[in-house]
């Protein structure tokens, strides 16, 4: 199943998306909340998906076309990340491998929506693209193991988590240079675990510049695994349905490149995902 969050009426509304055709979940599920958080825990992802793809097959449909899409979550509860968990990543940039993750978090404002614009911003032309494989959370948890982590996760997506470099390196966390007004985008679609059989960390993941692929990895190069970050930061705090966990980037960024490469107004970026799909983004200057 392939779920979407977009705009009708002024409000967000979560969707399930079949094919070029959008139901909306309200439509068929009885007293689903609209706060999307509370939709996703009400429809117990990831097992609840056979029985509410079932009833999508004869509901009101809309084209996806025209609609006004919205991040995936677009107020998530926790919007987590994890810095260098890739060990190309870390080479390239010097950095030793960790043995406990980086952690910081973002908040909703910093994100953008599929084909939603990002925006430089006018204090910094540091612009770095960063392909990242993002967790879905389903149902409340603290305390998982890396054997139960799992089941847990409502769906997986996909995510540029924008970086301005120099503002990032201007103290000891990275969290301003990670937090600038709609520099990372979130989507296009959550999508439940039983798409992907193959796990979430046997995943090819790219990252295109104007068509010129500039990251080519696979998620099984993480150092933490997806089973392993659940369960690290649930160790810490209690994860609910709706946070987003941002699972780090692979390498092939634009900083250490010689010349360094950086997002400018006029750019095309796509972040591909294998089973999970594309999230395509321009570029534009801060008004």
């Amino acid at each position: 199943m392939r779920l979407i969050a977009f705009e009708q009426e002024g409000r967000a509304v979560l969707g399930a998306r079949l094919g070029n055709d959008v139901v909306a979940l309200t439509e068929v599920v009885p007293g689903l909340p609209e706060e999307i958080p509370a939709a996703i825990a009400a429809l117990n992802l990831p097992e609840g998906a056979a029985a509410l793809a079932a009833k999508l097959q004869d509901a009101a449909r809309k084209p996806l076309a025209g609609l006004k899409l919205l991040p995936v979550v677009p107020r998530p509860g926790k919007i987590i990340c994890i810095g260098l968990n890739y060990v190309e990543h870390a080479k390239e940039g010097n950095n030793p491998i960790p043995d406990y993750p980086a952690v910081f978090f973002r908040g909703h404002t910093s994100l953008a929506a599929h084909n939603e614009p990002l925006l430089r911003p006018k204090v910094s032309d540091k612009f770095d693209y960063e392909a990242e494989l993002v967790i879905v959370i389903g149902k409340t948890a603290k305390h998982l193991t890396e054997e139960n982590a799992l089941s847990v996760v409502a769906g997986y997506t996909c995510m540029n988590e924008g970086s301005l470099r120099d503002y990032q390196r201007k103290g000891a966390q990275w969290t301003v240079g990670k937090n600038f007004d709609r520099t990372g985008s979130v989507g296009p679609e959550i999508v439940t675990p039983d798409e992907i059989p193959q796990g979430p960390n046997a995943l090819r993941i790219t990252s295109r510049v104007n068509g010129q692929t500039m990251q080519d990895s696979n998620t099984s190069d993480m150092i933490f695994s997806v089973p392993r970050i659940l369960a690290i930061l649930s160790e810490v705090m209690t994860l609910e349905p709706g946070d987003i966990i941002a699972t780090g980037t692979p390498s092939g960024v634009g900083y250490p490149r010689k010349p360094p490469v950086f997002m400018k107004p006029g750019d095309t970026i796509e972040i591909e995902i294998e089973g999970i799909g594309t999230l395509s983004n321009t570029v534009e200057d801060e008004g």
